[in-house]
């Protein structure tokens, strides 16, 4: 019986390890909702706030929970480790490049809290045809973040904050780090 329940155990991780196949862009949609929220009751509920479905959010926080971003109770985000993954790893792992000119929603240090500090005629934008500021491309993390951060302006902040990670100078980076500091620290 020992050996059974130890073979279930392997066949169990085993199978939870096939579906990490690492983060996915909307992992860190997911995460910084989980932030601007300060907490949330119900999967349910971030799966209609964020446009993403119940078992993609489930999935998400899933490999959050491997990943340890989030802790085991699955509410609880690890704030010092997002914060480093963000500052460290989100431009090589999720990088993006400026493309086409577009009308859509303002990003990075064309949007707020950074669009205070830069003044610049480089605009960056979340491509969205009723968009009234055109600037280059930046592909959001997922389709349903648009809604989301027109729905929640802590969020919006967090996601231009990280776009300015992905695509920003070195004094953009420099100020989004400080800015994520003080929202997620």
């Amino acid at each position: 019986p020992h050996s059974r329940f130890a073979n279930h155990k392997l066949m169990y991780y085993i199978c939870i390890m096939k579906k990490h196949n690492g983060m996915r862009p909307h992992d860190i949609l997911v995460l910084l909702k989980i932030i601007s929220l300060g907490e949330y009751s119900y999967l349910k509920d971030l799966s209609n706030q964020l446009g993403i479905s119940p078992s993609e959010i489930t999935e998400s926080v899933n490999r959050s929970v491997l990943a340890g971003l989030i802790a085991q109770d699955k509410k609880t985000v690890m704030r010092n480790t997002l914060y480093e993954f963000l500052i460290h790893g989100l431009p090589y792992v999720f990088p993006q490049k400026p493309g086409a000119i577009v009308p859509g929603i303002p990003t990075a240090h064309s949007a707020p809290p950074l669009n205070k500090e830069f003044k610049s005629s480089e605009m960056y934008v979340w491509p969205d045809p009723k968009g009234e500021v055109k600037g280059q491309e930046i592909i959001p993390f997922h389709q349903g973040q648009l809604n989301a951060a027109k729905d929640d302006l802590k969020l919006y902040e967090l996601l231009a904050l990280t776009d300015a990670l992905r695509v920003g100078k070195a004094r953009e980076k420099q100020l989004a780090a400080e800015e994520l500091r003080k929202r997620i620290l």
